[in-house]
């Protein structure tokens, strides 16, 4: 068996970033400062003009906005293949149609659907991406190989989450039986993905986390047992968690306890867990949260799409609680860019509780640290820092952007600003908005084939 773990990617050995408005996201904004980079490592942030470095590329970033890359902390990335479907649905109408079509899904779709979606995000300031693919068919080939060979070949760092479901229609869960496993095939699977893709290391392109879907598709032994893998393996724990009023009642029902009550008995609160969505809790569910160091992937694009509220952020940030962004799947959230969910998690924010619920410098810490702090990799990105790694953007704030007095204002307010550049580990991805790891066209083809081959399935 091949072992695919990637490695930081060869960039040029001195990078100078210079003239540009500087937002650290830790420490002071610089007006007009400079970023050096080493060896894909930040080596200094300051004002004024860089140092003269022999032999170092520059990069003039005057008229633009130089920020930490964007942390998408989850994603559903197979779900580009069936975007516009089911535009009127509920969650769980939503999710009962898709599986399905996901049902006839396969690593051809898988690998295209990931490719352009990557991209996409990639396109949109994001250098670090999750993914929470718990759908697995079986004889379909190594889904979950595609999609780490995708994040291989547009060049963001990548976190899959080996996800799961093991309760089918059968077994009173919510999707069909043919794409659910068994517990121990489920186990077997997500130690080899461990095995086979895990890098640890610091400047790792390729982490695994542990991601049982739900716990309404999920029996509780085999959240205990995920639970127990991970942590036997100093991997992070995923799930979706509190999405709709639905899932409440469900689990209630079936269980006598709310969502969050369930899974803090399994022991699935913890520094080492984030949920995605987390919309509807109890203020006692948010204090734990706070106590336990649990974090939250906020949604807010999705969640108004599919009519199932809106987390409660100004809270969970008050209270303490890690919170980062995500798309989530472009099935429920279409074409959706990293950079356009700050902008919405503010907005949702203020309509609920007035225009000081949320800063613009807030929000992109929530799409930069905070969503570092929900994959642990807080240490390394998130932020511009001497000591962590070159993952940066450029953002272009001339121009009409320009008569906007506060570039975090331009970033965060308004349409999101073309890239100048995209930095992972000092290697270019993105320059003057134009993938360049990549044939941008050829990922967009990719996307395009994927859905036709998945529907054409369905269609049988």
């Amino acid at each position: 068996m091949r072992v695919l773990r990637s490695r930081e990617p060869e960039g040029v050995a001195v990078l100078v970033i210079e003239n540009g408005y500087v937002a650290p996201v830790v420490g002071a904004e610089v007006a007009s400062g400079h970023v050096v980079v080493e060896s894909g490592r930040i080596t200094a942030v300051g004002a004024g003009p860089a140092p003269d470095l022999a032999g170092a590329e520059r990069i003039d970033a005057a008229g633009c906005l130089v920020t930490p890359g964007l942390v998408n902390t989850h994603h559903h990335l197979y779900q580009w293949a069936t975007q516009g479907l089911f535009q009127e649905s509920t969650l769980f109408e939503w999710l009962t149609g898709s599986y399905r079509i996901w049902a006839g899904m396969d690593a051809e779709v898988v690998h295209g659907a990931a490719a352009a979606g990557l991209a996409w995000l990639a396109l949109s300031g994001c250098t670090t991406s999750s993914d929470h693919h718990y759908v697995f068919p079986a004889g379909r080939g190594d889904l979950f190989e595609a999609e780490v060979l995708a994040a291989r070949e547009v060049g963001l760092r990548f976190q899959p989450c080996r996800g799961s479901m093991d309760r089918g229609e059968s077994q009173g869960g919510l999707p069909p039986d043919e794409v659910v496993e068994d517990r121990d095939t489920v186990l077997a699977a997500t130690a080899a993905a461990i095995d086979r893709f895990h890098d640890p290391a610091f400047d790792s392109m390729l982490r695994v986390s542990v991601a049982p879907c739900s716990p309404f598709s999920v029996s509780e032994g085999l959240m205990l047992d995920a639970a127990e893998l991970a942590r036997a393996r100093g991997l992070r724990l995923h799930t979706h968690l509190a999405e709709t009023l639905d899932e409440e009642e469900l689990c209630l029902r079936q269980t006598g306890r709310t969502p969050v009550d369930y899974l803090d008995e399994l022991g699935w609160l913890g520094p080492d867990v984030w949920f995605a969505h987390a919309i509807h809790l109890h203020d006692k569910d948010v204090r734990r949260f706070a106590e336990s160091g649990t974090g939250v992937a906020h949604c807010p694009s999705s969640n108004g799409r599919l009519g199932a509220g809106v987390a409660r952020v100004v809270d969970l940030l008050a209270a303490g609680v890690p919170v980062g962004l995500g798309v989530d799947g472009a099935a429920s959230s279409e074409l959706t860019s990293l950079a356009g969910e700050m902008r919405q998690a503010l907005l949702f924010q203020r309509a609920l509780h007035g225009p000081a619920a949320l800063t613009a410098r807030q929000a992109l810490e929530l799409g930069t640290l905070g969503g570092a702090r929900n994959l642990g990799r807080e240490n390394e990105i998130g932020s511009l820092e001497p000591g962590k790694l070159a993952d940066i953007a450029i953002w272009r704030v001339d121009g009409f952007r320009d008569a906007v007095a506060d570039p975090l204002c331009a970033l965060v307010f308004g349409p999101t600003p073309p890239l100048a550049r995209l930095l992972v580990g000092g290697r270019t991805v993105v320059a003057d908005g134009e993938l360049r790891t990549a044939n941008q066209e050829v990922m967009a083809r990719l996307g395009v084939a994927a859905r036709d081959r998945l529907l054409r399935h369905e269609s049988r």
